[in-house]
């Protein structure tokens, strides 16, 4: 991934302006010359003052808009046509009032942004709190057994059977490997909220990278079968491997945790409009739908939950899915089946698509 150049919200602003101030004055050129209706264009001055202040930030592009459309009317819409006279009476009102409504347009807008910025942030404040609140709570059970378990080996090496030794060395392992995993989500997740990050796309071959990511899920689950269902046609995908990688292991592994009752993994391929759509399927519980609404935020009570679900750094691992599957330029959702069971689709991009956008 690659930081990109910010455009300066001040040019962006500038652009916006220039933009909105040619568009009025070409129509109200076509309105003089076409129609003849003149009374129209200080409305669309008027108009173009007002966009002006909703598409920037703070007074001073609307109030320039306000004062450039009264100079722009009054030097080439008004008699004397190409010099200005602010003199007569309708010419100054006219001014005046398109100078008032833009001031008052930034103030209203002014006012809204940061009412909504405020709002924002508020949302943001919450959901880290949650989210702090929900990560503390799974790492205490693991931290738990690793400083329970190792203590009894120190403590009492020469009490322990080589079986119990074996059996704590074994937790201690899977507790630390589960720490791995969610100390890697939430960094993916904290380098992916970041608006500057670009994905570093590559040709990636279909074929080859399900080996690979399923060989990285089977390693932690031997026992558990994953039936493939893939497209003859050779296909390529731009995308950054790993991170999609932890996109099709971090769902396959809440299937693993969470569908309770499952006999059946599947992950399907296919084509379609130039998108390369990924399917994970189970016939499981399926998901609740007050789970469905907050799947991917990663914000969610755990207190309630049994402990093998605490553990299964699902919220968070589901809520970097769809950080990176975003990232990506794709889409990510789930459903659950009415044959029972869950399912997991997202997109990515083809080679082809890729070339052609």
């Amino acid at each position: 991934m690659k930081t990109m150049k910010k455009i300066p919200k001040s040019l962006t602003n500038i652009v916006f302006t220039v933009f909105i101030l040619a568009t009025c004055f070409v129509l109200c050129l076509l309105l003089q010359t076409f129609s003849g209706a003149h009374a129209l264009i200080p409305a669309v001055f008027i108009l173009g003052a007002f966009l002006t202040a909703l598409s920037t930030e703070g007074y001073l592009y609307g109030i320039l808009s306000a004062l450039a459309s009264v100079l722009i009317f009054e030097f080439v819409f008004e008699l004397p046509y190409f010099r200005l006279n602010f003199t007569v009476t309708d010419n100054l009102v006219t001014s005046a009032i398109m100078i008032v409504i833009a001031f008052i347009t930034c103030t209203l807008t002014t006012k809204i942004k940061n009412q909504e910025t405020l709002k924002s942030k508020s949302e943001m404040e919450k959901m880290r709190a949650d989210l702090l609140r929900a990560v503390s709570h799974d790492l205490r059970t693991p931290l738990t057994t690793i400083y329970g378990a190792s203590s009894a080996l120190l403590e009492n090496e020469n009490g322990l059977t080589k079986e119990q030794q074996v059996k704590m060395l074994q937790s201690i392992r899977e507790d630390a490997a589960w720490l791995t995993r969610m100390v890697e989500n939430l960094l993916s997740v904290t380098r992916l909220d970041s608006t500057n990050v670009k994905i570093i796309k590559t040709s990636t071959v279909l074929d080859e990278f399900l080996d690979a990511a399923l060989n990285k899920f089977y390693k932690r689950y031997p026992d558990r079968e994953v039936t493939l269902e893939l497209p003859d046609e050779f296909i390529t995908i731009q995308m950054d491997a790993l991170l999609i990688e932890q996109v099709v292991i971090n769902i396959l592994e809440n299937a693993v945790c969470h569908a309770k009752g499952m006999t059946i993994l599947c992950l399907k391929v296919s084509v379609l409009s130039g998108k390369a759509v990924f399917e994970i399927s189970d016939n499981g519980c399926g998901i609740e739908k007050e789970r469905l609404k907050t799947l991917f935020t990663g914000y969610y009570q755990t207190e309630n939950l049994p402990p093998d679900s605490r553990r299964s750094n699902a919220g968070i691992g589901l809520s970097v899915c769809a950080a990176i599957i975003r990232a990506h330029g794709g889409t990510i959702t789930a459903e659950s089946r009415k044959d029972g069971g869950s399912l997991f689709r997202f997109t990515l991009d083809t080679e082809e698509t890729a070339d052609e956008q």
